[in-house]
């Protein structure tokens, strides 16, 4: 990642292209070009060699006008006060573009979790949830999975914050085991509603998912899932990578075995297979593909990139993947993207059912949930193409214009207090 490169800066700058084209209240703009609260706890632990050692963690909370905060929680080596602000905001806005009756708000640590025991990660993961516990709540702000965070990390918080409450708090966070209350299809939903936002992106043009070739940067939850139901709808993943770096194959790999084989504990880097050709994860990038699914992290898509770039379409995966000088040459290029507070939002909309399962104390089936999921992005979408026409401006204008002026009108209707 650029060491000049901001995260925050980069959704403001955005935000702010969209107040322009959309002609919407700048005087109300104001308050959403900062969240509400940033908190930054010190987390002391002690390791498994009887040390203590202190993690610093982050918890921001953009915006609740719309309904409780609304965010993940990230462990990573690199988390910044600034990308959490960046993340907490991207929430606000993609909540608003699917309507979805939440806030925005993330939160992080600042830790490389392959480098702690099972212990060790349990006890950071409970002294933060304690040092967060005042502010979170299911109707305050419900935490859930992001980047090295997982079901067994929420399982942790779940049950920290419930020992404190003296009751079991199911509603408190989203990402859950089954067992625990959570949502099936929520795993897969990030991941789902990648395929989902291509579909419907390639039915603008009168193409289908089949046959279409597909590169993928990232295996972990979302893009390890969206290759495999890629691959399941007959569409043709011709790279992958993580961190380690990537594999291509023209005629398409087996993502299956590939997920799998990460899922497992490997790197793609020891991945072989026939015909399997290693390359970087910049490679994949650019590599010959219809589709591209940047699903890694922040500023993978910089202006030299871009004017890399042999696809035809971008559907972003992870949070902020593109920089913001890098979208004018993808608009000059002709290759449409679909922004990241769309086309990742499939987490955040099964979080949503999620909570409100736990809420009334129903489950429902995973069939129900996927059409559910399908009908929320099929609706936003529409948005979505009627604004671009209407203000004749590009998916990511149109979704930031959709979810500013919710977010506004709100404001506006509530008016500031006191």
């Amino acid at each position: 990642m650029s060491s000049t490169y901001d995260p925050y800066e980069n959704v403001v700058a955005v935000m702010e292209k969209a107040v322009e084209i959309g002609n919407i209240d700048k005087r109300m703009f104001e308050i959403l070009k900062n969240p509400q609260r940033e908190t930054k706890v010190y987390l002391p632990v002690e390791m498994d060699d009887g040390t203590v050692k202190v993690f610093e963690g982050y918890r921001v909370q953009h915006s609740n006008i719309r309904g409780p905060f609304k965010g993940g929680i990230r462990f990573h080596k690199d988390v910044n006060l600034n990308e959490v602000k960046a993340l907490a905001t991207w929430m606000s806005l993609k909540c608003a573009v699917v309507n979805i009756p939440f806030g925005g708000a993330k939160g992080g640590i600042k830790v490389d979790p392959s480098t702690l025991s099972k212990r060790e990660l349990c006890a950071l993961t409970r002294r933060y949830t304690f040092a967060i516990a005042p502010i979170i709540g299911a109707d305050t702000d419900i935490p859930a999975p992001d980047v090295n965070t997982n079901a067994q990390i929420m399982t942790w918080v779940l049950d920290t914050y419930s020992q404190l409450k003296g009751k079991p708090c199911p509603g408190v966070v989203t990402g859950k085991p089954l067992e625990l209350g959570g949502s099936k299809g929520r795993p897969s939903a990030t991941g789902r509603g990648i395929v989902i936002s291509t579909k419907l992106l390639l039915d603008q043009d009168n193409k289908k998912l089949t046959g279409t070739r597909i590169a993928i940067q990232g295996c972990g939850n979302v893009g390890g899932n969206a290759a495999r139901i890629f691959a399941h709808r007959d569409a043709v993943v011709v790279a992958l990578s993580d961190v380690s770096g990537g594999v291509y194959k023209a005629s398409g790999l087996d993502a299956d075995k590939i997920t799998a084989f990460v899922e497992n504990g490997g790197l793609i880097k020891d991945y072989n297979d026939e015909g399997v050709v290693h390359i970087s994860n910049e490679e994949v990038l650019v590599c010959d593909c219809d589709v591209l699914v940047p699903a890694a992290l922040e500023n993978q898509i910089t202006k030299e990139v871009a004017k890399a770039l042999k696809c035809s379409y971008i559907v972003e995966g992870a949070n902020g993947p593109t920089a913001e000088d890098a979208d004018s040459i993808i608009e000059e290029r002709n290759i449409k993207l679909i922004p990241d507070i769309f086309s990742n939002s499939g987490g955040v909309i099964v979080s949503y059912f999620e909570w409100v399962q736990n809420i009334q104390e129903i489950a429902w089936e995973k069939p129900q949930v996927n059409e559910m999921l399908e009908t929320i992005m099929t609706k936003a979408f529409e948005e979505m193409v009627e604004e671009t026409e209407r203000s004749n401006c590009t998916f990511r204008m149109a979704a930031y214009i959709i979810a500013l002026r919710r977010l506004i009108h709100t404001e506006e209707i509530k008016g500031i207090f006191p």
